[in-house]
């Protein structure tokens, strides 16, 4: 256990070191190391044992990354940018199935997959990881606008994809009928449920914390705010039993993952909405008393009195944003653990085998990510509700999908009688590696090629 503990600092530590001297994002440096780390030193016990282990891992995992990346997105910028963010996360996923459908046919006719195969497939590998956009953006200078789109996106299409996966995919490999009223009801208990139940808990996480100035319990109470929705999550197929509603397992896991969201942002919406005034209190004291000071006849204890109070207000903000930071922290953690274990749980035999078809998949993604962001670039082009997207914006957009974590999961949900498992595993596999890392490089490449442009766009949407 002592040595699993090195084993993760040091990779954690040698990550953010490349990170900081070298502009090397953590999630690849975290990928690399833990391979490195896992081939050099085979006899380190392991955190994993096989795929069913690997999965509660990640669900284990799972919340605390969501809760960091929860903090990103903040209600008005979902307010000013739901249009685009409702067709990055929900329209665009759509539309990637339905162009896939008849290319994968052609791309895979060697295997015969059925359309729910299809879908199934490619469900898996449109779940973006938000930690690895979230790492690469913040090396840069971005417009906020375009960082909302691409960190949103990051975010918000988990859950599309994970019902097209479950709802649709499963559903039907399984035999099922795919009806528009059963995705509709369907669709409509995950929105719902999962809003409600973490607005619900968001609220009692809020009302928690508004009781404490500890800062490490603050960082506690958006902790035990994400997990509680997470597992209360697991538990809303009874009510749905109770209702006469569908009670499908994998609903929870849907539910979850929005609630989490949800959850999260309720409080960071009041801690954000607290570093505002905190900012605006202290612009309003420094006011008065440059005014006191010209008119020079301030007395000592309004001095005092206005010191105090704007020491009390920095010292309130630096609490809000350092547990901001903490949470972060805990998140690069979980981060680290999740790439050990996918290191332990990946046989590069197996992704030789399937060099061909991860190949095909990689391009066969990649091009449809791109004419689904050309089409978002030029439907936003011609709406004055949403953000316009140059031909920078599109790169980036493009690029931000990255694979993570979530995709395993998904995969160990697919039946072990299914006939082309172990395809599919090669596959999802090798496109969360070469994602992270030709995704990662493009992401960079076509942001510091291109910086000082981002810098003035960034200027021009402060001024704005």
């Amino acid at each position: 256990m002592i040595t699993m503990l090195l084993m993760v600092a040091g990779i954690l530590f040698l990550a953010l070191q490349l990170e900081d001297k070298f502009k090397i994002p953590s999630p690849l440096g975290l990928i690399a190391l833990s391979f490195l780390t896992h081939y050099t030193f085979r006899q380190v016990p392991v955190l994993t044992g096989n795929a069913d282990s690997f999965a509660t891992l990640v669900i284990f995992l799972l919340p605390i990354l969501l809760i960091s990346d929860s903090l990103e997105i903040k209600v008005a910028d979902l307010k000013a940018h739901g249009l685009s963010l409702l067709y990055l996360a929900v329209v665009a996923v759509v539309l990637s199935v339905l162009i896939a459908l008849p290319i994968a046919t052609w791309l895979f006719a060697d295997y015969e997959l059925s359309t729910a195969a299809i879908i199934v497939l490619f469900a898996m590998v449109l779940a973006t990881d938000p930690v690895s956009v979230v790492s690469i953006f913040s090396k840069f200078e971005l417009p906020h606008r375009l960082k909302v789109l691409a960190e949103g996106e990051s975010l918000l299409n988990d859950a599309t994809a994970l019902i097209i996966f479950v709802f649709i995919g499963l559903f039907a490999l399984g035999g099922g009928k795919i009806t528009v009223p059963y995705v509709t009801e369907i669709s409509g208990s995950v929105v719902l449920g999962s809003v409600t139940m973490g607005m619900l808990v968001g609220f009692a996480g809020l009302f928690t914390m508004k009781t404490t100035e500890n800062r490490i319990a603050e960082m506690m109470v958006l902790i035990i705010t994400g997990y509680a929705a997470f597992e209360l999550a697991e538990h809303f197929y009874l009510l749905l039993n109770l209702l006469g509603g569908h009670s499908h397992l994998h609903l929870s896991g849907i539910l979850g993952i929005l609630a989490v969201i949800f959850a999260t942002m309720t409080v960071n919406h009041w801690m954000t909405t607290s570093i505002t005034d905190e900012n605006n209190q202290i612009e309003r004291d420094e006011a008065v008393l440059q005014q006191e000071y010209k008119n020079h006849t301030a007395s000592s204890n309004v001095i005092s009195n206005m010191l105090s109070r704007i020491k009390t207000t920095i010292a309130e903000r630096e609490r809000h944003l350092r547990t901001k930071e903490d949470v972060q922290l805990l998140a690069l953690v979980a981060n680290t653990i999740l790439f050990i274990a996918m290191a332990e749980m990946i046989d590069l035999n197996l992704l030789w085998k399937y060099r061909v078809e991860i190949l095909v998949m990689l391009l066969a993604t990649t091009l449809i990510r791109g004419a689904v962001m050309g089409l978002f670039a030029w439907i936003s082009n011609r709406t004055e509700r949403m953000a316009d997207i140059n031909l920078r914006w599109w790169g980036v957009l493009t690029f931000a999908g990255i694979k993570g974590g979530l995709s395993i999961v998904m995969l160990t949900m697919i039946p072990n009688s299914f006939a082309h498992l172990e395809m599919f595993k090669a596959v999802v596999i090798g496109i969360i590696m070469s994602s992270t890392f030709l995704y990662s490089g493009g992401l960079i490449f076509i942001i510091a090629s291109n910086q000082a442009k981002f810098v003035a766009e960034k200027q021009a949407d402060e001024h704005h």
